[in-house]
């Protein structure tokens, strides 16, 4: 990885200046960082990084999540729940199933094991993508409260979809009665572990002598306590995350 610590720099440059560009342009920074990377990958005899998917759940997607539930209100929240309930669990096993359909009749070889795995990860928007093209699009309140709260738990559905539709293809053979029982406690045990660390850090928070330095370390660490720990515990991390983030 040392080697190729140019590149990494030079891609964080590119990050930057298109970010700068998006806000002078008005333009939500998703679309831009999007067409860049297409547009890089055209570049010629660049060199194949391979990073662990594990890594990059467990670096990035914890702090942004924290971060995009923590800007949420969890009244409006509430508000609109059986809405944001049916987008981001119901709608997006829809999707989910409906991709794997067309793809095993469509692509030769392809089973419905696979086809679930690929719908689980093409069903659910960004939740950092949409907070951010919101900021640009004059939306009622209730249709951004709806889109944020669903693209918040989308996630946790996909992901899943994704590894129930794993165990699948690995193993051959799929039992409902298991995977409706670890679905719950996917569910409930994230919702639940979330709620205890945010609970903890928030004491932690009040009775230490902290200062700002402290804080915002405390703070940057707790989203990555609550996913490892939900995810050691075969919960889902990512609902730890946003359970947390929201109280």
């Amino acid at each position: 990885m040392i080697e190729h610590l140019l590149l990494f720099l030079a891609l964080l440059a590119i990050i930057i200046a298109l970010v700068m560009i998006s806000n002078s342009l008005k333009v939500a920074y998703p679309v831009l960082l999007v067409l860049g990377g297409l547009a890089i990958s055209f570049v010629p005899n660049l060199p194949t990084i391979r990073i662990d998917p594990e890594l990059i759940f467990i670096i990035f997607l914890p702090p942004l999540l924290y971060e995009a539930a923590w800007a949420n209100s969890i009244k409006e929240l509430y508000k609109w729940r059986r809405v944001i309930g049916s987008f981001a669990f119901i709608v997006v096993f829809i999707s989910a199933a409906a991709v794997a359909v067309i793809a095993n009749l469509v692509i030769p070889g392809f089973s419905l094991a696979l086809g679930f795995m690929l719908g689980a990860i093409v069903s659910p928007p960004d939740a950092v993508s949409t907070a951010a093209i919101l900021k640009f699009v004059k939306a009622p309140r209730r249709i951004s409260a709806i889109l944020e709260g669903e693209s918040l738990l989308n996630d946790a559905s996909s992901l899943i979809i994704f590894r129930f539709a794993a165990v699948a293809v690995t193993t051959g053979q799929f039992i409902w009665y298991k995977a409706a029982a670890s679905f719950v406690w996917m569910v409930a045990g994230g919702v639940l572990v979330g709620l205890v660390v945010a609970l903890v850090a928030y004491f932690l928070h009040r009775i230490l002598p902290t200062d700002e330095n402290s804080d915002t370390i405390m703070t940057i660490t707790t989203p990555y306590v609550m996913y490892i720990l939900a995810e050691e515990l075969g919960a889902s991390g990512v609902l730890a995350v946003v359970c947390g983030g929201l109280y």
